[in-house]
Formats: C-alpha cells, sequence, structure tokens
C-alpha cells in the first residue's frame, strides 16, 4: 500500500514529542511514533486487534535537514508486515 498524498500531508504536522499516537484513516487504524521534534517517523497501518497492536504494514521516515534545520530530504519507507 503506498502512502496517498492526503495521508502524507497528516503525517507532515507535528504532534506530541516522543510519543505515540492512535487514529483512525479511511476504515485503516494508524499508530506512529514521534521524534524528540513531534514529528512522524514509525507509522504502523492496518487494522488493530483486541490488544491494540496493529496488523498490517510499518513504516519508516527517512527526515534529514541542512544546518539551518531546512529539509532537504523526507520520504517514508515500507519496511515490510507489521
Amino acid at each position: 500500500m503506498a502512502l496517498g498524498e492526503h495521508l502524507q500531508r497528516q503525517l507532515g504536522k507535528r504532534y506530541e514529542p516522543s510519543s505515540t499516537i492512535s487514529m483512525k484513516y479511511k476504515g485503516y487504524d494508524l499508530s506512529f511514533k514521534t521524534d524528540a521534534e513531534g514529528n512522524p517517523v514509525i507509522l504502523f497501518i492496518g487494522k488493530a486487534d483486541a490488544a491494540g497492536m496493529i496488523k498490517g504494514e510499518r513504516y519508516t521516515r527517512t527526515l534529514k535537514a541542512d544546518s539551518r534545520g531546512v529539509i532537504i530530504k523526507d520520504h517514508w519507507d515500507l519496511k515490510g508486515k507489521a
């Protein structure tokens, strides 16, 4: 499953730093972990089971900035089944 434009916009926002956020998106359950700045860096997308664990796919984000803080690389990589 490729990440759509709308989902990437949702993941482009800043959230609470160093936390795990869970939400619903178009019938899927999402859970992502944020870095110290509040950027989502690990994403789990699929269906949550009774224990809250998501069965689906796992993505990681490559986010690099230069010395001025300007983002020079930002993309999501599919890492496999979750």
